[in-house]
């Protein structure tokens, strides 16, 4: 990690990460949907990026403010991509392509990232290419695995989605199922913060669950027909649990109620892959998005997949997160297949993915 011009920079596992192929063209990718501003270069190096978080802005919130996730935007993104150029050892005038996200997220946040992209495609007269955020998210499985088993099901689980996908071949993708409420990510966060945590309350939960007992609490497994999901339940389960042992709290307890409370939400996720495996007769499955960083979640995808002779595949941690290295990859499937957007496209924070 280092700082410059006010700015904490990061590439995700903190040094220079080489992807596993050699690329052609030369892809830079913008990320700005909700609150980490992340830029990337795809070239034959391998991949190069760089994420400015504003985590500590917006813990003292207890939550992101759309806002201040705006102006933080504006004063990262010029600053970072001229310095992920700089490590990538590419002139601008060697960039091929220009790929940004366009939904969904923050309208405002999207708006910075996507104005800038059109600008700097416009200026250096190559294509635009507009790319939906989870399937960014399905993309960071090819930044390590260049070769996946099709058909193959996709859970792309965070903060703000919680979304099933048959995949049948790359870029082609149909919505099995999605939560019809909250999104597991964000039902981690607010558990965690009815615990008295700070936000972000997911990675948090999952530390304090490995020193506690996940039997102590039993906790209902929501929506259990179907492939969608439903999950705001549980917070109201967790909200009348915490009250009822207000006065009975032992040295344990958080840690018991957090290992409970993350069980049944992994449970859930679980569960519906499964179904969804063998609904399609998937040959893989795919786990992606933020929660996909999370330790039970993936020990109990890999034990179900393993006993079914499933080929899973999961991103590193950092590639977990939103980050603009996915942006690049999937750019660059949109570039062989020669998708590219007009310079008049607008960002659209309730964008589908199809």
């Amino acid at each position: 990690m280092e700082r410059y011009r006010g700015l904490t920079a990061t590439n995700g596992s903190g040094q220079f990460d080489s992807a596993r192929r050699w690329f052609s063209v030369v892809i830079l990718g913008i990320e700005t949907s909700c609150d980490e501003t992340a830029v990337a270069v795809l070239n034959s190096n391998g991949i190069t990026h760089l994420l400015s978080s504003q985590v500590d802005l917006h813990k003292q919130y207890g939550g992101i403010v759309p806002e201040l996730a705006c102006r933080q935007h504006i004063e990262a993104i010029h600053p970072l991509v001229k310095e992920v150029l700089h490590r990538a050892q590419c002139p601008l005038h060697k960039i091929d392509a220009v790929a940004v996200t366009i939904g969904p997220g923050l309208i405002g946040a999207l708006l910075v990232g996507v104005s800038f992209a059109k600008a700097l495609a416009y200026g250096l007269r190559v294509p635009l290419l507009a790319i939906h955020h989870l399937e960014g998210h399905i993309a960071a499985i090819f930044l390590e695995h260049p070769k996946i088993l099709f058909p193959a099901i996709a859970l792309v689980v965070s903060g703000g989605h919680t979304n099933l996908y048959k995949i049948q071949n790359k870029g082609k993708y149909q919505l099995l199922g999605k939560t019809r409420d909250d999104a597991a990510g964000e039902v981690l966060d607010k558990g965690a913060r009815m615990m008295g945590f700070d936000y972000p309350g997911g990675p948090i939960i999952d530390r304090l669950a490995k020193q506690g007992d996940a039997e102590r609490f039993p906790f209902p497994i929501p929506h259990r027909t179907g492939l969608d999901f439903s999950f705001s339940g549980l917070k109201t389960a967790l909200m009348r649990k915490l009250s009822e042992h207000e006065d009975q709290r032992d040295q344990f307890f958080i840690p018991d109620i957090a290992a409970s409370y993350q069980k049944a939400i992994v449970i859930s996720l679980v569960q519906k892959s499964l179904a969804a495996l063998k609904q399609e007769g998937a040959r893989s499955m795919l786990l992606v998005g933020g929660v996909a960083a999370n330790s039970l979640l993936r020990h109990r995808m890999k034990e179900e997949t393993e006993r079914m002779g499933i080929a899973l595949y999961l991103p590193s941690p950092h590639y977990c997160t939103d980050n603009a290295a996915m942006i690049a990859m999937a750019g660059l499937s949109h570039f062989e297949r020669k998708c590219f957007a007009s310079l008049d496209i607008f960002p659209n924070p309730n964008f589908e993915l199809t």
